[in-house]
């Protein structure tokens, strides 16, 4: 008889919402590793809204303007979503997730870029073994 086990890594993000951003929390295995700041819920709408509730294949990522970093395939309506250094959502994200040392207010955050790092460490690993890594977005 044969069996599948599934191997990969299943992150959570847990949101609030608030009119003029979002702010998470993003854990693996019941830990927090860090915090998170989007943009606020405005029907999907490319540009200005986060993205819907869901779970997300994350794959590694190169661009020149954010070098290393993740990308959230297949968001329905959307493309390019991606997990990047930002501390304000309203002036720095179109879309896309923040993760952050330390949030602020809405849809503002510290230290970027040492979360996403800390991040990218654990889910790189996890690639690196050839494992699938998702991001489970729900609401808080």
């Amino acid at each position: 008889m044969w069996s599948i086990s599934y191997r990969g890594m299943e992150l959570y993000l847990r949101r609030t919402y608030f009119p003029k951003g979002c702010n998470g929390a993003i854990s693996w295995k019941g830990q927090i590793i860090c915090a998170s700041i989007e943009l606020p819920w405005k029907d999907n709408q490319r540009e200005v809204s986060c993205i819907p509730e869901g779970r997300y294949q994350l794959v590694k990522r190169y661009s020149p303007k954010f070098k290393w970093h993740l990308w959230l395939k297949e968001v329905k309506g959307r493309s390019l979503i991606l997990m990047h250094p930002a501390n304000d959502a309203q002036k720095e994200l179109r879309g896309c997730i923040a993760p952050v040392s330390r949030i602020t207010g809405p849809g503002y955050g510290l230290e970027s870029r040492v979360a996403m790092n800390r991040l990218k460490q654990l889910v790189y690993r996890s690639l690196a073994k050839r494992e699938e890594v998702f991001m489970n977005i729900l609401k808080q």
